[in-house]
């Protein structure tokens, strides 16, 4: 059986729960806890609720940790949990992208796993990214305009967002790298810190914490993002387009968006 802690409980962990229900009902995952801001706001689950100060005592009960609380919980609490030695399932690929908490979630002796998330075909873009064939690596992700608000946005920007049209057409809202991105978009552009990661360069499996730092950093840098707002969006959409010696790679995604919380 895997004890698995959860870090938050909204509505990815609910999500993950639900998922999981044919392994629980088996026996073969059990929830061992989770950990949130504010045990009083989550009901009465069929698990222990800890607080963050408690996170010590909640990972001594677990064999691995899935991160489902969003970029600054997983910077805050990823590096406690590596260093402690458990495994780290992180789906805020984002806190990658921040320089602070880059080194610890990389750093061990327990293992970061990065989802993939809403995009994928990560095999073909690694094995091309390890011989040496990828020098250019994008993203071009589009998405309902109203979902692009951001508190950093003038009333103005904000209300040009939604308000816009089908008849006004896509527009345009950013072009950069992840790191810029995610700052300005932390939970819309998740998928453009796993391509980077996806895309690294190979290195030696002794290679030391500074070398694996540098490599996702020129990762990262590789990668260019275009995010475009669409009132005509019903799905969120994803083209990714790598090009190089080993040839040309386009993958195109539409995801849903989540039942439990659009």
């Amino acid at each position: 059986m895997t004890n698995v802690l959860l870090l938050g409980h909204g509505a990815i962990a609910h999500d993950l729960i639900r998922l999981l229900s044919p392994e629980i009902s088996r026996g073969e995952v059990h929830i061992c806890g989770a950990v949130v801001r504010d045990p009083s706001k989550h009901g009465d689950p069929a698990y222990p609720l800890y607080v963050a100060e408690r996170l010590d005592e909640a990972l001594a009960e677990a064999d691995v940790v899935v991160e489902c609380a969003g970029v600054a919980a997983a910077m805050a609490m990823g590096p406690r949990v590596i260093a402690s030695g458990r495994d780290l399932i992180l789906t805020s690929v984002g806190a990658l992208a921040h320089e602070d908490a880059r080194p610890d979630l990389l750093s061990g002796p327990g293992k970061l796993v990065v989802t993939n998330g809403a995009i994928g075909g990560f095999d073909a873009l690694a094995a091309a990214s390890q011989a040496g064939g990828v020098d250019e690596v994008t993203l071009r992700t589009s998405k309902l305009a109203r979902a692009l608000v951001q508190p950093w946005m003038s009333a103005a920007e904000a209300e040009r967002l939604e308000m816009l049209t089908e008849a006004d057409g896509p527009l345009e809202l950013f072009v950069g790298t992840p790191t810029e991105a995610i700052k300005k978009f932390p939970s819309n552009v998740n998928v453009s810190v796993a391509l980077a990661w996806a895309t690294q360069d190979l290195l030696p499996k002794d290679a030391s914490l500074a070398e694996r730092v540098a490599n996702l950093e020129r990762a990262l840098e590789r990668v260019q993002v275009t995010i475009v707002a669409d009132a005509a969006a019903t799905l969120s959409e994803h083209l990714i387009r790598t090009s190089g010696r080993a040839g040309t790679c386009e993958f195109h995604f539409l995801n849903a968006p989540s039942p439990t919380n659009p």
